[in-house]
């Protein structure tokens, strides 16, 4: 811990969570489901997209955006594929019940997909990744966002940076990748800002179009770098394109003509690999490529390389056990507004 963090153990954040929904008058059921993911995200370092967030997620809730008693609901389907409109409700809720839908689809079809319109920030796109994974299936889901980085070679935020999970499962630990378009979320971004601390990259350009590692500077106008510069940009546009065809829902343009981020499309597909029945082999392919990636030299003595969702794990047995570091600011927030 330092003098900004604060050790909370995950029970008692999940109990403070859990009565803070109640009064914001959701069901025991879902206060305790939101409760659990916020918790979730915190435990494995996710802070940006976890406790972070919360008074966020509460100030929409007061001003409206979110419309607590509202759940997705099917509006078409066809065969494995299906579409769904998340009525404004809880991003979290919503993202829960579509991976539920694709999995099933996937488990009676091979593959499934549930694309979602109309809903809200899903928080922690990994949470669903894992989740899928825990049911036995690999997922590719995304999301897209509003605008918050501009297209390669533009001044003005045009596109977002569109959150993209990708999660293999496997009995010695989940592969789950996490990641946004742009090189540090902006969630991560304020992470650093609250911490005192300097990006130790470049996450956007300032006022006077110079790449910066400044939180303050990069947060004050929103113009996020894409990752791989030229390629990130067109991997976000075209992952709008598909998250906006494919649920029939409003892209990053008309997202971005809102008041708010509201209202965004997002894609869950599931792929059933037990169909194939040859499950010893997929897991010794795995972790030929594992092992492979983890037998290197590192650069610097004593590093380490890692596969997506591993460091995540081993933060979370950390936290376990020392408390999970929460700036003091944010918590003082949150058990103001749960008092």
């Amino acid at each position: 811990m330092t003098e900004k963090t604060i050790g909370i153990a995950p029970k008692q954040m999940q109990d403070v969570l859990q009565k803070l929904f109640l009064k914001y008058h959701f069901t025991e059921e879902k206060a305790k489901l939101l409760a659990d993911v916020f918790t979730e995200s915190t435990l494995v370092g996710v802070n940006s997209h976890g406790i972070n967030r919360l008074p966020l997620f509460i100030d929409y809730i007061e001003k409206g955006i979110i419309k607590i008693d509202n759940e997705a609901e099917k509006l078409e389907n066809f065969g494995s594929i299906e579409r769904w409109d998340g009525k404004l409700g809880p991003g979290i809720i919503n993202a829960i019940k579509c991976t539920n839908r694709a999995v099933e689809l996937a488990k009676s079809h091979g593959m499934g997909m549930v694309a979602l319109r109309n809903t809200n920030h899903w928080m922690r796109g990994g949470t669903y990744g894992r989740q899928a994974a825990d049911a036995g299936c690999i997922s590719i889901l995304f999301t897209n966002t509003q605008p918050n980085m501009p297209p390669w070679g533009g001044k003005e935020s045009r596109i977002g940076n569109n959150p993209l999970v990708i999660s293999i499962p496997r009995e010695e630990g989940h592969v789950v990748l996490d990641m946004s378009i742009s090189q540090f979320a902006f969630g991560k971004i304020n992470d650093y800002k609250l911490r005192g601390k300097k990006l130790p990259f470049h996450g956007g350009w300032d006022d006077d179009n110079e790449l910066s590692n400044d939180p303050e500077k990069i947060l004050s106008n929103e113009r996020g770098l894409p990752i791989g510069y030229w390629k990130g940009s067109a991997l976000s546009i075209v992952l709008d394109m598909l998250a906006t065809l494919l649920s029939a829902g409003d892209s990053t343009s008309k997202i971005g003509e809102k008041d708010f981020e509201t209202g965004v499309s997002q894609v869950y597909l599931c792929i059933y690999p037990a169909a194939f029945k040859d499950k010893n082999l997929q897991e010794k392919l795995i972790k030929e490529i594992i092992d492979y990636t983890h037998d290197v030299e590192p650069m610097n003595p004593g590093g380490k390389t890692y596969y997506p969702g591993e460091q995540s794990s081993l933060i979370r047995a950390r936290n376990l056990k020392e408390g999970m570091p929460v700036n003091r600011g944010v918590w003082q927030k949150v058990m103001t507004l749960s008092s």
